[in-house]
């Protein structure tokens, strides 16, 4: 799922850049936008929407803290970045800056202000070519000081300095989201030089951001992984992952390769269909570690190969991966509780499972139609179908039977106590053959009975 953006907030940024930029230049400063918007607007046209990002050249602080008091009310981030905005807008307004690493994490650098520094050796600090272009805000001009323009022509990611970007190990994760984001390849000595960084440093909430705007925010997000794969940097923070390569999968059902291909596909597929899941970002997790239970079920029999029980074994390891990122309760127990249940809607559609197995299935699901999705993505593609071939419309039509199925009146405590029976130790378990009685589709009425002649028993 591409981010988007509203078209009306960038104009609006945009007039308030050009108001900044004219006050600016009266007093003979300069003012350039930067960063992604020029890069989009040059890959999609000028009418590309995005954050505006803006750098004001040759104006002291306290001067620019006047002209945005001119403008709106002005905000500050951090004292000594030079960074501010306007309230109730999403502007990024920069003075230009040095940076100098202290040491070996992503926060660790001294930060300079400089007005003065001038457009090149401002645009040396950003990461890669295509993002160190800037754009003058009133006349237009594009300035191109390391390449941008050709490597956007090339579709290619280029770092900058190679001897700053070398500072910064979330950089490497940037690279490859990047090139999932554009579609771009890696220039050579970018994806050598990334090889060479240590990124164990990063924290997990830095990881974590870069994963979710990855699943999130890009329509193929098997490029980040791929490209990581190829920098040798899966093994720090996706060690699960790199454990897929090579593992060997029955072609019969896997025609496309081992476990690391078909994840990948799986993956790419579930970011087209991320839009009509309840939860994007855990569903795209599910994607991701549906089958991390291969790495230890794998096996030869008979001469085929089989992976039994791996929905289920791969549960404390999908588990540990997760508490790499994450502590976000809800998004780890649906994952995996999904991930349990991923290889059930395919089984159940070709065996035309009952109406009661199948209710029985979404009822336990976190999400009934995200399974359900989930099943469509990791359906094996054979040459000539389509994803899927055909068993969605067999569980579409069962889960909208479970829909109704939940819609009727059922048997609820307040029944059992209005017939006389009082809430102990059994009332739980009266409850819980109520609720099968629901599921096996017995209406309220008959389902009373039932339990209280159950009760009865229990007496």
């Amino acid at each position: 799922m591409q981010k988007t953006y509203d078209p009306e907030k960038t104009k609006k940024d945009k007039d308030l850049a050009k108001q900044i930029a004219e006050k600016a230049a009266a007093l003979g400063g300069r003012v350039y936008y930067v960063g992604g918007l020029v890069r989009d607007s040059i890959l999609h046209g000028q009418d590309a929407g995005g954050d505006v990002d803006i750098e004001v050249h040759g104006i002291q602080p306290q001067e620019l803290w006047n002209i945005i008091s001119g403008v709106g009310k002005p905000l500050q981030y951090g004292s000594s970045f030079g960074v501010y905005g306007i309230a109730g807008s999403d502007i990024d307004i920069a003075i230009p800056r040095k940076e100098h690493a202290t040491g070996r994490g992503h926060r660790d650098f001294e930060i300079f202000v400089d007005p003065h520094i001038g457009p090149v050796n401002a645009a040396r600090r950003r990461d890669f070519t295509v993002n160190a272009l800037m754009q003058d805000v009133l006349t237009g001009e594009i300035l191109d000081p390391y390449g941008g323009l050709k490597d956007i022509e090339a579709r290619v990611l280029r770092c900058v300095d190679p001897e700053s970007f070398v500072e910064d190990p979330l950089r490497v994760l940037r690279c490859a989201r990047f090139a999932a984001a554009l579609n771009f390849t890696v220039d050579p000595d970018t994806v050598k030089l990334c090889s060479t960084m240590d990124i164990s440093t990063l924290t997990r909430e830095r990881v974590e951001g870069e994963l979710r705007k990855v699943l999130t925010g890009t329509e193929k997000p098997s490029v980040f992984f791929r490209v990581l794969r190829q920098m040798d940097q899966l093994e720090t923070w996706f060690a699960e992952l790199k454990q897929l390569i090579g593992l060997e999968q029955d072609p019969q059902y896997h025609p496309e390769g081992d476990v690391w291909t078909h994840t990948m596909d799986v993956l790419d597929r579930a970011a087209a269909m991320q839009g009509k899941a309840e939860q994007p970002y855990a569903f795209m997790l599910l994607a991701l570690t549906h089958d991390f239970g291969k790495i230890v079920s794998t096996e030869f029999v008979n001469g085929r190969i089989h992976a039994y029980g791996h929905e289920t074994a791969g549960l404390p390891i999908i588990e540990g991966f997760l508490r790499r990122f994450t502590e976000e309760t809800s998004v780890i127990s649906y994952v995996l509780n999904m991930a349990e249940l991923h290889m059930k809607p395919n089984m159940m559609a070709f065996n035309k499972s009952a109406v009661k197995n199948t209710n029985k299935l979404f009822d336990s699901a976190a999400s009934a139609p995200d399974l359900i999705l989930m099943a469509m993505a990791d359906h094996p593609v054979i040459s000539g179908d389509t994803p899927f071939s055909g068993d969605e419309g067999f569980l579409a039509e069962r889960l909208e039977i479970y829909r109704q199925t939940m819609a009727k009146p059922y048997v609820m405590g307040r029944d059992l106590i209005e017939a006389g029976l009082k809430p102990g130790e059994d009332f739980g378990k009266l409850l819980e053959y109520a609720h099968k009685l629901r599921l096996a589709g017995i209406d309220k009425e008959t389902a009373l009975k039932q339990v209280l002649a159950m009760a009865r028993k229990q007496q």
